[in-house]
Order: C-alpha cells, then structure tokens, then sequence
C-alpha cells in the first residue's frame, strides 16, 4: 500500500506542478509590455543572435536575442507607447494563430498585407515597400532572364503560406515545386541544386548576397506582365481584429517615421545581420564557440521534455490501464459508470494515438489561449502535449502487460482472500510493469526525437535551435549531422541506461536450481 501511497503522490504533485505553471493571459498594454511575433529567422528583416550587440532584444523564454529591421522598428513603437519590447520567436505559420489568439500583440515580421491575411486580422499602413525577384545561382541559364516566359522548365519554389508562392503562377512554364517551411530550407535547397531558384522580396537578395557572392537575382517588378498589387508590394504590421486602439496607435507613430529614416535603418540591418565564418578555423570549432550556449540549451529542453513527458505520461497510462481493467462490478449504477468511464478512456486514448503530435500542439497552445482565454507558457503546453500522447500509447501497452498476467495468478489472489485492489497493486502490476519497461524504454526514446515537432509552438528544443543556427552560419549539412549526432548519443545512452534497470529487476540471469531443491527438501525432512 505505500507503494500505491507513493505512486498517487507523485502524480497528483505532477499535475499541481503543471497547473501552477500556467499563466493565465493578461493584455499586453495593460501589463506595460509590447509581444512582438516574428520569426527572429528572416535577415535582415529579423533575425536570432546570441548576444544584445547593436540594440538586439532577448527573446522571451530563451538566452538569445532577436535583432533587424522589424526589431528596430518594434523599439520606435514601443518607446512612443511607454512599453517594453518582448519578442516571442515563432514560425511563420504560428504567427496569425498566435495574435489571434492574444498571445501576441503585434506581428512584425516583414509580412504582407495580402487580402486573405486581411480577413483574419488588421494592417497597418506599410513600414516598407519591396520589389520581387528570382533568386537563382549566377551559372544559371535563368540568371539572364528578360521576360516572364524564360523561366520555362525551371524549378521553383517559395515560402510557404506566402504571396510569394502564388506569383510562380505568372511565370509560365515554371514548375511549382513544394513551398519550403522557411528561406534557410530554400537557401539550402538552391546550394544544393534541388531547385533552380525561389521567388522572394529584394532584401532577401541583398541579405543572401552578403554571405554568399555565387547567387544573383532577377527582378520580377520590372519584367512586362508580371502583376502585382500595391498593397502586394508592402510590408505591414498586423494587429488583431478588433483592437482598433492599438491599430490606430501604431498607425500615428508610423507616420512620423520619415522614409530616410527607414531606409537608415534598414541599411543598418544589412550591415549588421549574422555573417559567415571568414576566420580559417574548423567549422566543428567555431559552431561550438559561436552556438555552443545554444545547443545545450537545446539538448536541455529535450531532456526535460521527453523525461519530464514520459514520467507523467506513464502514470497517466497507469491509471487509464488500471482503469480499463476493473471487473464489471454486480451494482447496476457503479456497472454503468464504469461503463462510461471505460467508454470515455477509450476516446481519449484513440484521439491522442490517431492524431500526429504536430497537430495536439497547435490545437492545445493556440486553441485554448483562443477559446479558453488561458495562456500557457511554451514550455509547460509542450510539457501537457507529450504527456497525454504518452499517456494515450502507454495505456495500451499497460493494459497489455495486465491482462496478458497468467489468470492462475488472480485466482491464486483470490483464493488467499485479496481484494481486487491488493491483487492489483501486490501481484499484477510489479509483473505488468516489469514486463512493459521494454516498451516504456521505446517511448522514452521516441520522445526525445518526437521533441522536434513541438517547434510548431516554437518551444526551443534541440531542433528549433539547430534550424536557428543553420539560417544564421549558412552551414546546413554541418549543424543538422551535429545534431543528428546528438541525438543518437541521447538515445543510446538512455537506452543502455534502461537495459541496466531491466537486468536489476530481472535479478540473476543463472539460477542453480538444484540447490534451491536440495535446500527445499532438507527443509521439508526437517519438519
């Protein structure tokens, strides 16, 4: 029973933990602060730097900051408003379901003001007007090109949920390869030769050209019929629906911010975003020196996400498996609750094992903060989400290791009077989870590389800060086989670990079963 005692414990204090860590959602202007949602991804509009250098502000949750134009620019706001700054890192297709969801006041991440994003949420008028061009490698054939049609057979791609996807449309021919997630991936694929190039705005070119002299552009806004509206071609600030005030806050200051001005600082952004290595030093090296903060950070959040998820998902399993198994009482009433109990774990479990995680994260963190009003920090949603999809794959596999118990063993309980409770908690459950641990080991694994979809929510696990610092050093082959490498010393450590328990419990591996009856009978002639 102290077992039972201790096993309740722990998991009511894991849940209490959870609870205390959610922060209930309060509006950024009453709170004197200003959330900007950006990629912190997208030089030299914005971009991630592990240092405060040249007016760089931290990004919330981590140790590093966020620095650029649109960080420039959210600094002006905020100081003609009376607020502080906070950046909250997020993907691009995080950004709209974040402030509408409020977890974000703002969105300042060189977007634009296209009209499907403007019936989800309001605009500003533009803080920057841009040109179209292709970026492509100057030995390209299409590096020459003068009219729409001379991107014929060229493959081409963009980002996606952007208007820069839709305008390969107006180049006839051109084959639409699948939208890339961010414009690292599509730098990566043009070095490559997976692509022949990919559509974006011009200070994606000058910011790409900085780091790499073999790419050029060619520019789309000057070729005849290439069309594109005004309000296309401009950069605006996106504010929720409804919050006119702000709107028309952010509108005034823009409006004193001359075009000298902007065009300043954004030359100051160029000359200040992330630079390749020019220093003739191992790559290994200067990764390390540079990022090395980062990636431990890195592998921490995915230890304690998959440690702390697969701890709670396992009691949470314990209890949904226990549950499951419970003989139909004769009592009509607790027969027909059991009934619906048994019936509504039933849901839960095939919900949370028929759904991709990707998917429970973007649901829970921004669909409770929109409906429920309830913001949750990153950290402890990630925490949420990979314990009840652990969970739901681990009832199963209790469920499993109980009734697949040998029934000679309940009936041998019963005869000797137990409860269903003491044959539970006494006989079946040391053997089921002893039998199970093989599998929990196999969760515990697949935790750890499951981690990597959380960056749908932007929790900066090991992934996230790779994909960070592969956009920031333009060397993409060798921080992801530095973190494929991480990963796979992560999980064969925690797996030789977990063989090490498995043979403890096991006990012996040899037992001299002669003696044991040779002392069995000396013991019986005795008596």
């Amino acid at each position: 029973m102290k077992k039972q005692s201790s096993w309740i414990s722990a998991l009511i204090a894991a849940v209490l933990t959870l609870v205390l860590a959610i922060n209930w959602s309060q509006p950024a202007q009453a709170s004197g602060t200003l959330k900007i949602g950006m990629e912190a991804n997208y030089a030299p509009y914005n971009w991630t730097q592990t240092t405060s250098a040249n007016g760089a502000v931290k990004i919330d949750g981590t140790s590093s900051y966020a620095n650029g134009y649109d960080v420039k620019i959210a600094k002006i706001i905020a100081k003609k408003l009376g607020k502080k700054v906070i950046v909250e890192k997020t993907q691009w297709d995080g950004l709209l379901p974040a402030l509408t969801s409020g977890k974000i006041d703002l969105i300042i991440a060189g977007m634009s003001p296209t009209a499907e994003r403007r019936k989800a949420i309001n605009f500003t008028s533009p803080y920057r007007t841009t040109n179209f061009v292709v970026i492509v490698n100057k030995q390209s054939k299409y590096a020459k090109a003068k009219y729409l049609t001379d991107f014929k057979g060229a493959k081409l791609t963009a980002q996606q949920g952007t208007l820069h996807y839709d305008l390969i449309k107006q180049l006839p021919g051109a084959t639409r390869e699948p939208a890339s997630k961010d414009f690292s991936a599509m730098r990566e694929s043009l070095e490559a030769g997976t692509i022949d190039g990919y559509v974006a705005e011009d200070t994606e070119l000058t910011s790409f050209k900085m780091v790499d002299s073999n790419i050029t552009g060619v520019n789309l806004s000057k070729m005849k019929g290439f069309k594109v509206s005004a309000s296309d071609a401009e950069v605006s600030i996106g504010v929720k629906k409804g919050n006119d005030q702000l709107l028309s806050q952010v509108n005034k200051v823009l409006a004193g911010i001359s075009t000298s001005e902007r065009n300043k600082l954004m030359k100051e952004a160029v000359q200040q975003q992330p630079q390749t290595n020019t220093k003739k030093e191992n790559w290994l090296v200067s990764m390390l020196k540079n990022y090395g903060q980062m990636i431990l950070e890195g592998i921490g959040m995915t230890l304690l996400i998959s440690l702390v998820g697969t701890v709670a998902g396992f009691f949470i399993g314990l209890l949904v498996g226990i549950v499951r198994t419970i003989p139909e009482p004769k009592n009509k009433f607790k027969k027909g609750l059991l009934a619906f109990c048994k019936w509504l774990l039933s849901v839960y479990v095939e919900i949370f094992r028929g759904t991709p995680m990707m998917v429970q994260a973007a649901v829970i963190y921004y669909g409770i903060a929109q409906f429920w009003h309830i913001n949750l920090n990153r950290t402890v949603a990630a925490l949420i989400i990979v314990s009840i999809n652990t969970g739901a794959y681990l009832a199963e596999v209790i469920r499993g290791g109980i009734i697949s118990t040998p029934k000679g063993q309940f009936e041998a309980a019963s005869a000797l009077g137990m409860t269903h409770n003491q044959r539970m908690w006494n006989i079946i459950l040391p053997q089921a989870i002893r039998n199970c641990l093989p599998s929990i080991t196999n969760e515990f694994i697949v935790n750890i590389k499951d981690t990597s979809v959380l960056s749908i929510i932007s929790v900066s696990e090991l992934f996230f800060v790779g994909s960070t610092i592969a956009s920031q050093s333009f060397q993409f082959f060798q921080t992801y086989l530095v973190i494929s490498v991480i990963y796979l010393f992560l999980t064969f450590t925690i797996t030789r670990i977990f063989n090490l328990i498995e043979k403890h419990i096991e006990g012996p591996e040899n037992y001299n079963m002669m003696a044991n009856q040779v002392q069995v009978g000396a013991q019986e002639g005795d008596k």
